[in-house]
């Protein structure tokens, strides 16, 4: 699978969209680029259920990087609760890791699929109802931030994002004000993304079918130019946030996210 320039524009595009929507709107890249990775590989004759799950890695992968552009920000403004990230990490490694070198392994690329568009679907509808929870409660103790941690982990793992649609709605419900949510959850992204790559390169070893440049079920190029072009972006849609109207454009997104959700699902059901 040589690199013409074909794929690497796809790839740069990719990665231009995905890091703008990741500044404007605060959403994780992996709910566009899981969708498109996966339709990229597969046009170039990776088997549909692989496609899926390098493409899940991938995007996963992207996070570390522009999880520490996104960290940097925020903390200049003090806005990271570091306490709770303290706390929640070590539940986000173990679920990470049983995700990414155990059900990530276990599971068909097709049952992945399917899971990523009932993710997708949620978190669309989350976003289209611009629905944010009331605060009922207090953070909870060590046991409940290892468990809240461990199925932020788990999930992330299996859908190749963040964890944003999740941690951000607990940390508020917890009453935690929002801008601090936002910033903690960016933080968060970190050790998501860690803990879960490093799970996709062992389990991805002497897998059948790999394209050229791959490190385990990560996809190289892809990783290094949408990483590239997203961390330049970034910047610039946390700009335009300032001037756009956010919540028409975070319903027209959800309107695409649904899209992308149904082609998953597709793909999902093709595949059984």
């Amino acid at each position: 699978m040589p690199l013409e320039p074909l794929l690497i524009f796809q790839l740069a595009l990719l990665g231009i969209a995905t890091g703008f929507l990741a500044g404007l709107l605060g959403i994780g890249g992996g709910m566009i680029m899981v969708p498109f990775i996966s339709a990229i590989l597969g046009a170039r004759g990776v088997a549909p259920g692989l496609a899926v799950k390098m493409a899940i890695a991938t995007s996963m992968a992207t996070i570390i990087f522009t999880s520490i552009s996104s960290v940097r920000a925020h903390h200049k403004r003090g806005a990271v609760r570091w306490d709770i990230v303290k706390s929640l990490a070590p539940g986000i490694v173990l679920g990470a890791m049983a995700a990414s070198l155990g059900i990530f392994s276990l599971l068909k690329g097709s049952v992945l699929a399917l899971v990523f568009a009932a993710f997708v679907g949620f978190s669309a509808t989350q976003m289209f109802l611009d629905k944010k929870p009331k605060p009922t409660r207090q953070i909870p103790g060590p046991a409940g931030l290892l468990g809240a941690g461990g199925f932020i982990g788990l999930l992330s793992g299996l859908v190749g994002a963040g964890g944003g649609f999740v941690s951000i709605p607990f940390m508020t419900w917890c009453n935690v004000a929002i801008h601090n949510a936002v910033a903690t959850s960016a933080a968060l992204g970190f050790p998501i993304a860690v803990a879960n790559v490093a799970g996709y390169i062992v389990a991805g070893q002497h897998i059948d079918g790999l394209p050229p440049y791959s490190f385990g079920y990560l996809w190289l190029p892809a990783l290094i130019i949408i990483a590239s072009c997203s961390v330049l972006m970034a910047p610039l849609g946390a700009r335009a946030a300032h001037a756009l109207p956010v919540k028409k454009l975070k319903r027209a997104l959800a309107t695409i996210l649904y899209m992308l959700a149904a082609y998953m699902l597709y793909k999902g059901l093709s595949a059984l």
